[in-house]
């Protein structure tokens, strides 16, 4: 599988149900202006995914690529447990306050300091420092397949998923990239 259809995949599947998503979907029904929110997803995402690869590529100056292949597969296995646990969203007004672009922008940035997704964009940075630009890409690519949708069906009840389901096969496909990347 080439470095940037993993990052896709990982960022993607990691993002289902993550607080960043229940962002959209907050965002989306508050300000019911899809493309300004797309648009800041699009510009946190690459901002916040660009420092956490390069810090991935600083940490993998220390590691040898046997042990960044283990760590990949700890990570896919990490995040598969990670992903059964309900992300909760806390409401903050004085971000609300200041537009659907600049509210989307400062949530997203910061929603996605420490999120799983930063951190598998960290780990798959160290494991493809090579190709650095395509895990960048990649990562970005999977947060808008996972969020745009949430966002242009804003109006949708978030209660009407059935995330716990979703939450379970998700875990399932980690757990085959963790077998995936141990066995390549």
């Amino acid at each position: 599988m080439s470095v940037l259809a993993i990052s896709i995949t990982t960022v993607a599947l990691a993002e289902i149900g993550d607080k960043t998503q229940l962002l959209s979907l907050l965002l989306a029904s508050r300000y019911r202006k899809p493309f300004p929110i797309i648009a800041a997803i699009f510009l946190a995402t690459i901002a916040n995914h660009a420092l956490a690869a390069w810090l991935g590529v600083v940490v993998a100056d220390y590691l040898s690529p046997e042990i960044l292949k283990w760590v990949l597969v700890v990570s896919f296995v990490v995040m598969a447990g990670w992903i059964l646990i309900p992300d909760k969203l806390d409401d903050d007004e004085s971000i609300s306050n200041r537009g659907p672009f600049v509210a989307s922008f400062i949530a997203f940035f910061i929603a996605e300091i420490g999120d799983k997704t930063q951190i598998a964009t960290s780990i798959l940075g160290a494991q493809y420092s090579d190709a650095l630009l395509l895990v960048i890409i990649g990562t970005t690519i999977g947060m808008l397949l996972a969020n745009v949708p949430v966002v242009v069906l804003g109006k949708m009840s978030a209660d009407r998923l059935p995330l716990d389901l979703i939450r379970k096969i998700t875990a399932s496909l980690f757990i085959a990239l963790a077998i995936g990347a141990a066995v390549l």
